[in-house]
């Protein structure tokens, strides 16, 4: 089973698992709460979404946040 993004690519971009989880997971809770405060359907799961988002250099970790 080929993963994609690759996992490698994604911890290559943000520097380590550790802070690829806590980026993705974050960012996947922000899209979760945003839809349900405003009632919105959500086609992509978040987590898939938040992955998305970390390859194509959407969002990155700067300093202690996000």
């Amino acid at each position: 089973m080929m993963l994609y993004p690759p996992l490698s690519d994604l911890v290559h971009k943000i520097g380590s698992r550790y802070l690829l989880v806590n980026l993705i997971a974050r960012r996947a809770r922000e899209l979760s709460s945003d839809a349900e405060d405003g009632g919105l359907h959500l086609d992509k799961k978040p987590v898939s979404t938040a992955i998305d988002e970390v390859y194509t250099g959407k969002i990155k970790p700067v300093g202690n946040h996000f």
